[in-house]
């Protein structure tokens, strides 16, 4: 017993020693110093301009971009007709087995008139197509044209009244962490407003490195494609497209056009009824940390430079096999996705500032884009325009010529054991003269899935042959 008050009653003097200590030194000096900052005025700007940051930051005014940019944002209704198998409940009672079926999606009203952007996918396909404005209008809708390497369409209605619209923003400019509002129509609940920032730009799903968006953790559900991406002034930044999750519905992040690739697309469809791309005319790759140590190079980021088409807008520019492009005008190109949205929201004949790394030391060269000169079929390989030189050379009055052979080896054999070479011309599809890859295009695309693809070519010696695939 005698020890425990012994230990108890050390335990409270050493206690009482540390409170001690405490007031006497510790307190008095804490005392001290904010008493200094209080009598110093240079502290208060400090802490001033740091808690009205920090206030700015989270007042952040969605309502005004709300209310400028939902009222330009549309529900478009997709009806289909699909064909599906005839089960034994259609035949009893004399159904047909091709049923309607309907889709929705949203839209973004770019002029007064009645100009909508939307994906491509929300409209494919469409038997009839309608689009509901936020004030229950709804109007019948027709087919501008389409792009399905960018998922943009432009669609028409004609409207009783001029329509309120959404401005293009410079996607370009849009930062990292920047605020940002989804608008669209998901689940059918129209008018549905969103809020996060910007989490990365130039992002490639594909793995194919033929995509450049934008992706945003503003919550973007089935429905939604089409609507608007908009940031804090109500400037439309991107066509909300795409969602990756595995249960169909929003788990974290959304892609979007950017807003510069669609506004190109739309402006060439208007013009030109298609797609007009300008073309670099340089192949390559990004650079890694193996790819870099493999080459030599002193740098991890850009785009290497492996060969430069011949007559490109690269090549009377003066760009080299081994030049590393660090900048296409203001923009780092740290990944292809950088180069590959850069040039997509440009137009053939735009001249751009290249930045290129030679020998270690960095020079900008003016690169005129040119326009699309090649197509990849790959049954054949790329076939491009061909120069009056060429058709002279194989006394030909038309034709496309074969710039490299295919590199699926079952044809590329087939290729070479029949005597074709590059640089022998093509003057005939399915029957049809070509004269341009346009021609070329336009005749596989019209064709039917079980139809005979029949080529017509003239060897390099002189001899006109004709091959048929399935």
């Amino acid at each position: 017993m005698k020890k425990i008050l012994s230990l108890l009653f050390v335990s409270a003097l050493g206690g009482a020693i540390t409170l001690g200590a405490y007031k006497t030194f510790i307190e008095k000096d804490q005392q001290v110093v904010i008493q200094q900052n209080q009598e110093q005025p240079f502290t208060v700007p400090v802490n001033h301009t740091t808690n009205t940051g920090f206030i700015a930051e989270n007042d952040v005014n969605f309502v005004s971009a709300a209310e400028k940019t939902i009222h330009t944002v549309v529900h478009v209704k997709n009806t289909t007709v699909n064909s599906s198998q005839m089960t034994f409940e259609d035949l009893f009672y004399g159904r047909q087995t091709k049923r309607a079926q309907i889709g929705t999606g949203s839209g973004v009203i770019i002029s007064p008139d009645g100009y909508i952007i939307t994906n491509n996918h929300v409209i494919a396909g469409s038997r009839e197509l309608s689009v509901t404005l936020n004030n229950n209008k709804t109007y019948d809708a027709t087919i501008i044209g389409t792009d399905e390497k960018t998922d943009i369409a432009l669609i028409k209605v004609e409207p009783d009244e001029e329509l309120p619209f959404t401005t293009f923003g410079d996607s370009d400019e849009a930062k990292i962490g920047e605020w940002v509002l989804a608008v669209g129509n998901p689940f059918n609940l129209t008018s549905t407003v969103t809020a996060g920032i910007i989490s990365a730009k130039s992002r490639d799903l594909s793995g194919l490195s033929n995509q450049s968006f934008i992706q945003t953790d503003a919550a973007v559900n089935p429905g939604n494609s089409g609507g608007a991406l908009v940031n804090t002034n109500g400037d439309l930044i991107g066509i909300n497209t795409a969602i990756t999750s595995q249960t169909g519905s929003y788990i974290g992040y959304s892609f979007a056009v950017p807003s510069n690739i669609a506004k190109k697309v739309v402006q060439d469809i208007m013009e030109f009824g298609n797609v007009q791309n300008g073309i670099l005319g340089v192949k390559g790759s990004p650079i890694s940390a193996g790819y870099a140590e493999k080459f030599g190079l002193n740098t991890s980021e850009g785009f290497y430079i492996e060969e430069v088409e011949e007559d490109s807008g690269a090549d009377m520019a003066g760009l080299k096999s081994g030049d590393i492009i660090q900048k296409l005008e203001n923009i780092e190109i740290r990944k292809f996705s950088d180069l590959k949205g850069f040039l997509n929201a440009k137009s053939p004949n735009d001249i751009i500032h290249v930045t290129v790394l030679r020998n270690g030391t960095q020079r900008v060269f003016p690169v005129t884009l040119l326009k699309n000169e090649t197509l990849t079929v790959p049954i054949i390989g790329v076939i491009k325009n061909a120069k009056p030189k060429d058709l002279k050379k194989y006394k030909t009055n038309n034709g496309v010529k074969i710039a490299s052979l295919t590199n699926n080896k079952n044809y590329l054999g087939y290729w070479m054991n029949n005597g074709v070479q590059v640089g022998d011309i093509i003057t005939a599809i399915n029957d049809t003269k070509v004269n341009s890859i346009e021609d070329v295009q336009a005749i596989i695309k019209n064709r039917h899935a079980n139809e005979l693809l029949r080529i017509e070519l003239i060897n390099s010696k002189g001899e006109k042959e004709r091959y048929n695939f399935r």
